[in-house]
């Protein structure tokens, strides 16, 4: 048994993991344990050892309870001991015994795919008594072996790539040349210049790279953290394919080189030319592909090598220059050594023409910058960085320094002991004419020769040795860089047909399939053996990356989301905005022609990313800003005043859950599309937990998505119709975003329901009329509840469970373990590119249906059951929904019947009449009275949609006397073309006052007879439902007209595609809830698609300009 001190040691160490100190507790603390003996403490040390901090409190009567109901004895107290630095342990093993809160962990705010990712108790499980926490059982998904991963430091990991990238074959063959055409002022001005642009994009990098965890990506991982999938994705593809054809460029500039090694000594392979070069450039890359398969460790190590001969190198020349000339023969090459007068001439520019090109300033300086490009080396090993937020900053900005005091260095010394032009004729040595090169073409000095490095250094070889070393290392940076992006934007699923090459293996999680396809695609471009004309695109490529990286911090900083808090402090929004624009310009300094190439291809991998539309949420500051736009502009219209001109209908939509009654939502998105705002209410009549609801939402936005409709849905729980409504109408909507249409279905069983349904049901067009908030009444013949008859989308994605799905999926009624803890749907959309996990399944919520009754209440909604799905088997579940998609675009697709089936033609054409298109028809506008013009408005709008522009209208209205009829027409003409309403026919109802037929009335009083009350009778008079015969009396003219109305409409409307006709007015204490409806089913009953509208009594057409 472990001794007394070593279990102190053990609890004093946990403490010590979790941050808490109770060895300062006053004697006078409260808490109180119960005794428990040396075995059942040990027991309980064991089973906690690893289990979850808040299951103490819940067998608290076994291990450990709170007991403040009797006087503490000192003995049982949990107090101050004699050691100063800790508590008795025999009492109670941890503090997380005696409560349900946790800590504040690192591991409570991972990722939720995260393996590590922490249990926090829910706020239902901290503030109700009878929910208990459980640990969830996670996913079991493959778990990289930590001791085995290798990871790099800064020095190693950024530092010495970067090195090797920057100190490329411009170092050697190209500086020099720089300094001919430049001179040594200009120069190094030109190097100042290059290293702006790399530093200031170095700071944007650090800032973004100590934002939060850098994970495996580089490059494209920050910028799709940061701008969004669009930008990140377009930059990820051209990023890893011009790294994949630069390492090819880094290649053949190594067979240039040892092209040149061998025909000093007269050798050559097969023909000393491109053939040469072909063979051993396959030869190279090939070489270099076995070392990185091999492993980083290899790989790393190789650097380091290469590393080491370029410094021997970098030395040489120095030493070489400060030794100056050993012969006659370097002397007449130009090569005099350090001269004062030299430094003079040579500090000067002396642009010449080359290669059919005459130079200048910025000519120069395009040929140089791509030595800079190096940058980023490091950074594109993200993921196999020990500390990326640390190295990353670190590393690029010293290589930057080390690298440009460098270049300065050498730029100077190859201007200080070399000439511009000399002759090379050892002859000319005496009479000190090698120099005169003024009628004749010289081939050696800065101008001609690019083997000056060779020259001027102490030991030839050591060059040759650098210039090895130089190319390799860059293709090798480059032929690592290219597979590790490329497989981050792989599994990020942003792009179709690529996840294959996602796959990592062996315990870094190696891209080898992406290091064959760099392998290839390197190959090709190697076997073409010409890359001067690709060049310039390529260095566009990283430019365009560079400014891409720039402009991520600045509209991070310019959004400001809460979520931005760099640890990188050394950085300015502005100096990125205009590291930025340097980065653009320098693009088009380079080629203009391949800036405007590279721009094209962003453009169109942008869009096709936006096209796609890929399921993720990174929280980039695209959306931060998209928030702040939102808020500055809804504040800002709060200050515009309302006018009759830009009146829009924005509808609130009592429908429930939007797939229940498709034409409620179709026929409401026809008068708001691209035009004004739609909500969807749903009440719930049961308390809804917070996760339930978050499931609702989710698979509310997921059905305006799939059926591609612009609306916002909101539910309101444990409320019947009325308060539910009443609470839609009042809070729904912020400042003047906010409903002024109501839009209800029809109440269909407004006769067979409960006449507290039927009161509810008619307050709410009170309450609606009362805030001045129109009311639009829907009725379809077939009805507009479909929850019975359509399955929901989950039913129609996962289909019907085949036997091997039942060994994945189980179903718990009343439980929500599927749903993430502590997580809204919106933060699960996508894991982590680093991340094996998909991200889980969409909550098959089997909901009680509701009645047939409009009011859109789920009864019983408390009750769910959740289908748990394996993680495995949704993986494959989503790549097969993304094989079926093309399949789901016609309306039969998106409505099938439970278990998916399909379903039958007629019930499809009920539910789509609304999106189908329309032939030629016509929309019967019965325009009865003014109720500011809504009742024209609405018909006018749908009429103007593409599915139903071949509907015209035809308006009715009613004449004020029969004699004179044709002067209301005239006038109704007028007014319509006033309003530039066009329509197609219009007629004015002369006799409405005309006495109805005995059948109508017949059916009229078989409506109202069972809500008839005697005259004698008390019962049921005045509870708003009830039709007394004062009443019917009273109201007998009003009952006449609709009485003829329905006459009327059934003369002229009877082949109408919709009818809108203006909604009788419900008058408070003068028309009872059955007589209205009765007014209702007498209008409606048997017709077409019927829409009842009323106005709030304000203008909403307007003749004025």
């Amino acid at each position: 048994m472990p001794s007394e001190k070593d279990n102190k040691g053990s609890d004093s160490s946990r403490r010590s993991s979790w941050g808490v100190e109770l060895g300062e507790i006053d004697k006078r603390t409260r808490f109180q344990v119960n005794r428990v003996d040396a075995a059942s403490s040990k027991n309980d040390g064991e089973e906690y050892g690893e289990s979850d901090p808040l299951q103490g409190e819940e067998e608290g009567s076994r291990r450990g309870s709170l007991d403040n109901a009797r006087p503490t004895s000192p003995t049982m107290l949990l107090s101050h001991t004699s050691d100063t630095s800790g508590y008795d342990t025999r009492y109670a093993k941890s503090f997380r015994h005696f409560t349900r809160e946790a800590l504040p962990r690192l591991d409570n705010y991972r990722n939720i795919m995260s393996i590590q990712a922490a249990y926090r108790p829910t706020l239902d499980e901290l503030h109700n008594s009878t929910l208990h926490g459980k640990p969830t059982t996670r996913p079991a998904g493959p778990q990289a072996d930590a001791e085995g991963t290798v990871k790099f430091g800064w020095i190693k990991g950024v530092l010495v790539r970067n090195l090797l990238n920057i100190w490329g074959v411009m170092l050697f063959l190209r500086l020099s040349w720089v300094v001919a055409q430049a001179g040594i002022g200009q120069g190094m001005l030109l190097i100042l210049c290059t290293s702006v642009v790399t530093t200031i994009t170095a700071l944007s990098m650090s800032a973004i790279s100590t934002n939060g965890v850098i994970k495996g990506g580089g490059t494209y991982y920050m910028i799709s953290r940061s701008l969004g999938p669009e930008f990140g994705g377009s930059i990820g593809l051209i990023f890893s394919l011009a790294n994949a054809v630069a390492c090819a460029m880094y290649v053949v500039g190594f067979c240039e080189s040892m092209n040149s090694l061998l025909s000093t000594f007269q050798a050559s392979i097969v023909d000393g030319g491109i053939n040469d070069m072909r063979i051993m450039g396959v030869i190279t890359i090939t070489v270099l592909l076995c070392i990185v398969c091999v492993g980083m460790e290899w790989e790393a190590k190789a650097q380091i090598g290469l590393l080491v001969i370029l410094l021997v190198a970098i030395l040489d020349f120095m030493i070489g220059t400060c030794i100056g000339p050993l012969s006659d023969e370097a002397k007449v090459k130009g090569f005099i050594g350090y001269d004062a007068k030299l430094i003079a001439e040579n500090f000067k520019p002396d642009y010449r023409q080359s290669e059919g090109v005459e130079h200048s300033f910025f000519s120069v300086f395009s040929i140089f910058f791509p030595a800079a490009t190096g940058i980023l080396a490091g950074a594109n090993i993200s993921g196999d960085l020990l500390d990326p937020q640390g190295a990353i900053p670190k590393g690029t900005l010293l290589s930057i320094v080390l690298t440009t005091f460098s270049y300065l260095i050498m730029a100077f010394m190859s201007g200080a002991v070399m000439e511009r032009d000399a002759s090379g004729n050892i002859t000319e040595l005496a009479n000190q004419t090698y120099l005169d090169c003024t009628d004749r073409e010289c081939k050696w000095g800065l101008h001609n020769s690019f083997q000056v490095m060779e020259l001027v250094s102490a030991f030839g070889p050591l060059i040759y040795a650098g210039c090895f070393a130089a190319t390799l290392s860059s293709a090798l940076a480059s032929l690592v860089s290219a597979p590790k992006v490329f497989q981050a934007l792989c599994n990020d699923r942003l792009y179709p047909y690529i996840t294959w090459f996602g796959k990592g293996f062996g315990k870094n999680n190696e891209p080898v399939r992406g290091y064959v396809l760099t392998f290839f695609i390197a190959v090709s471009f190697i076997l073409i053996g010409e890359l001067n004309a690709i060049a310039p695109l390529i260095s566009n490529f990283f430019l365009a990356a560079y400014a891409l990286i720039n402009f991520s911090t600045f509209h991070a900083s310019l959004a400001k989301p809460i979520g931005w808090r760099p640890k990188f402090r050394f950085y300015n929004m502005w100096l990125s905005l205009v590291g930025a624009g340097l980065c653009v310009a320098v693009m088009f300094l380079i080629s203009w022609w391949t800036a405007l190439i590279t721009l094209a291809v962003v453009m169109a991998l942008y869009l096709i990313v936006a096209y796609r539309k890929p399921d993720v949420n990174w929280g980039s500051s695209t959306q931060a800003q998209t928030y702040k736009n939102a808020l500055i502009s809804v504040q800002q219209l709060n200050n515009v005043e309302d006018h009759v001109k830009n009146y829009r209908p924005q509808i609130l939509v009592l429908s429930g859950m939007p797939g229940y009654r498709p034409p409620l939502i179709d026929i409401a998105y026809l008068m708001t599309k691209n035009l004004s705002l739609m909500i969807c209410g749903h009440i719930v009549k049961d308390p809804l937990s917070q996760r339930v609801r978050n499931v609702l939402n989710y698979k509310a936005q997921n059905w305006f998505r799939v059926h591609k409709v612009k609306a916002f849905y909101n539910v309101v729980d444990e409320v019947d119709f009325e308060e539910g409504a009443k609470a839609l109408l009042q809070a729904s909507g912020i400042g003047k975003l906010k409903p002024n249409i109501l839009l209800m279905g029809y109440k269909g069983d407004w006769r067979e329901c409960e006449r507290k349904e039927l009161a509810m049901y008619f307050d709410v067009m009170h309450k609606a009329l009362d805030m001045y908030v129109a009311v639009a009444i829907l009725r379809l013949q077939d009805g507009l509840d479909y929850s019975k008859v359509i399955a929901d989308d989950e039913e129609m994605s996962n289909g019907v469970n085949t036997p091997a799905d039942k060994g994945f999926s189980r179903t718990r009624q009343n439980s929500q373990e599927s749903i993430p803890r502590n997580q809204s749907f919106s933060q699960m959309s996508q894991a982590s590119s680093a991340s094996d996990l998909s991200a889980p399944a969409t909550p098959n919520l089997n909901k009680s249906r509701v009645s047939a009754s409009p009011n859109a209440e789920d009864g019983d909604a408390g009750h769910t059951a959740v289908t748990i799905v394996d993680p495995g088997q949704e993986k494959n579940k989503l790549s097969l929904m993304k094989k079926d998609k093309k399949k789901r675009e016609s309306k039969a697709d998106l409505f099938r019947g439970p278990g998916g089936a399909p379903l039958p033609k007629e019930v499809l054409n009920s539910l789509t009449q609304f999106q189908r298109k329309q032939g030629k028809g016509t929309i019967d506008v019965w325009w009865l009275y003014d109720d500011g013009g809504l009742t024209l408005l609405l018909p006018y709008i749908i009429s103007t949609r593409r599915n139903w522009s071949g509907c015209k209208l035809r308006v009715f209205a009613l004449a004020n006397k029969k004699d004179e009829l044709e002067f209301e027409q005239r006038s109704m003409a007028s007014l319509l073309a006033k309003f530039r309403i066009d329509y197609s026919d219009l007629k004015v109802i002369p006799d409405i006052t005309k006495k109805p037929q005995e059948g109508t009335v017949s059916f009229f009083e078989s409506l109202i007879n069972d809500f008839r009350i005697p005259e004698t009778a008390s019962d049921g008079s005045g509870d708003g439902i009830s039709i007394s015969e004062a009443e019917v009396l009273a109201n007998a003219d009003k009952t006449n007209r609709h009485l003829r109305l329905r006459e009327l409409i059934i003369e002229n409307s009877m082949d109408a595609n919709l009818v809108v006709m203006t909604l009788p007015m419900p008058r408070k204490n003068v028309v009872s809830a059955a007589l209205f409806m009765a007014w209702l089913e007498t209008l409606t009953k048997d017709m077409p698609p019927f829409l009842l509208v009323r106005g709030n009594q304000t203008s909403v057409l307007t003749f004025y300009s």
